[in-house]
């Protein structure tokens, strides 16, 4: 059994967000002793999942379906690879979105040009010839 700052610091999160993720159905509210909220040593590997699923990208509700799974003939790992397919098509979608405003950026700050719509013309030509 472990206790909220136990939890905490085993798993690297702060005892904030503990209670956060209880709030929003992450994890089960844990059974209470004398008035304080008592752990299972199990709640780690949740917790791992929890911290995993954020650093892959996931928003809550995502990792809520997750864990929770939308389908219970579905397999946790089959979730999971459907799950991370998807957000990899997103994250393309953001990197080539990026690009385009990094190159939209460097094209602004060497531009020599006396107005916006000069710099915007210089900038499709530059796009279009790059093509």
């Amino acid at each position: 059994m472990l206790s909220i700052g136990e939890v905490a610091e085993k798993s690297g999160t702060t005892t904030s967000a503990l209670r956060y993720y209880e709030q929003i159905g992450l994890l089960q509210p844990p059974r209470r002793l004398n008035g304080k909220r008592v752990y299972e040593d199990d709640i780690l590997g949740r917790i791992d999942t929890i911290k995993l699923a954020q650093s892959a990208g996931f928003q809550i509700q995502e990792i809520k379906q997750l864990l929770d799974g939308f389908d219970s003939q579905i397999a946790p790992s089959e979730r999971w690879r459907l799950m991370a397919l998807k957000k990899q098509e997103e994250l393309e979608a953001k990197i080539q979105q990026m690009t385009r405003m990094k190159t939209i950026l460097a094209n602004s700050v060497n531009c020599d040009c006396l107005s916006w719509e000069e710099c915007f013309q210089e900038s499709d030509i530059q796009k279009r010839e790059g093509d």
